[in-house]
């Protein structure tokens, strides 16, 4: 089993390395968007925690 995972790491690796590589701007449009989600995300439950306090 833990073989299996480091092959997986190893080819997810590989995979961001290359996607990275041939094509930077499509990269750094997915890493925008998913801290643009997160970001979206944290400020949702913020408010939800605000509304229960208040």
């Amino acid at each position: 089993m833990g073989q299996a995972k480091k092959i997986v790491i190893y080819a997810v690796a590989v995979f961001v390395l290359y996607t990275i590589i041939t094509s930077p701007a499509r990269a750094a449009d997915l890493v925008q968007v998913g801290f643009e989600g997160i970001s979206s995300g944290a400020k949702g439950v913020g408010e939800f925690m605000s509304e229960l306090v208040n």
